[in-house]
């Protein structure tokens, strides 16, 4: 398995040269500076590889589509992150063999041992990493664009899903992208984006808002939301406590659909997210309760296969 993450290392705090072994230093989970591209070979054992060896192992894949995920608040690689898509890549395999390629984009959240110990902390970890990201963006843009005139240009479709707090990672590395390093807008880079139990206000996908570069770097957008996420609820909690009053959009998806992009999907989850993850309803894009592969995955699978999302004439679907 694949990995880009900006969690600085065990050891110094010079930037790794590719083929040393990486260690996490989960007591430092405030975001590095440098992004280290890596490969993880088994539990615990890690090793740079590099972004120039990466991207080549990800152009000579066999898999057609590549899909970046970015995990949510309070999640830790071998506990959380890399068991999540372990087993989201077993459902795409087993659906179709070499369709989907999952790679998890790792940002530095709380142990409960380090400096940064809560979910408002977490949240600046989010919005700081996201310069991190937006070189990889920036990376991946200069060396798609290298390919001398022998080499086959690298036609796979890349996709975005984002789960929780890692929405805020997704929007705010597109606002400092095209802050920094664009002319004037993002590039149409994502096939599709994938937005589940998004933990960012409802309106951030509307034309005055910084999410709407999510809008205009993917060909569509798929809004994944529950009312009954107890997660969103208690982040709601936290937010009312910092002076910011307004739902999620993983709660109620976007406020209003005439003030977003119509490439903007609103898939409602409430019936099946508490079954699929129970108690807290939040982590419901992967198995059902029997452990076979839940409608949400279901309808991410079909969207990439098909290259459309199933909803209604007005961008709605309730799954």
């Amino acid at each position: 398995m694949y990995f880009i993450t900006n969690r600085e290392p065990k050891g110094s705090f010079a930037e790794q040269t590719a083929g040393v072994r990486y260690h996490f230093d989960l007591d430092k989970n405030a975001p590095s500076n440098s992004v280290y591209y890596c490969e993880r070979n088994s539990e615990n054992d890690y090793m740079e590889i590099g972004s120039t060896r990466l991207m080549k192992q990800l152009k000579i894949s066999k898999a057609k589509n590549i899909l970046l995920f970015i995990h949510g608040f309070s999640n830790l690689p071998e506990n959380d992150i890399f068991p999540r898509v372990k087993s989201l890549q077993e459902l795409f395999d087993e659906k179709e063999k070499d369709l989907v390629l999952v790679i998890p984009i790792i940002w530095p959240c709380d142990n409960d041992k380090g400096i940064i110990k809560d979910y408002w902390d977490d949240q600046k970890s989010a919005d700081v990493s996201s310069f991190s990201f937006a070189r990889v963006l920036q990376k991946f843009m200069k060396w798609r664009d290298e390919f001398t005139k022998d080499e086959d240009i690298c036609l796979k479709r890349i996709s975005v899903l984002s789960h929780s707090m890692g929405n805020r990672v997704y929007r705010e590395t597109l606002h400092q992208w095209n802050r920094y390093d664009l002319a004037n807008g993002v590039p149409l880079l994502f096939r599709h984006s994938f937005l589940v139990a998004a933990d960012i206000v409802n309106e951030s996908l509307e034309e005055d808002k910084k999410g709407r570069l999510i809008s205009q770097s993917s060909s569509n957008v798929s809004v994944y939301f529950s009312s009954g996420d107890l997660a969103l609820r208690a982040s709601k909690v936290s937010n009312l406590k910092n002076r910011i009053a307004s739902r999620r959009l993983g709660h109620t998806g976007p406020e209003n659909m005439l003030k977003v992009q119509n490439n903007v999907y609103s898939i409602d989850c409430e019936e099946l997210s508490n079954k699929y993850d129970f108690p807290k309803g939040h982590s419901y894009f992967l198995t059902n309760k029997k452990g076979k592969a839940g409608k949400v995955f279901e309808h991410i699978f079909n969207t990439i296969k098909t290259g459309r999302v199933k909803s209604n004439k007005d961008r709605t679907h309730i799954l």
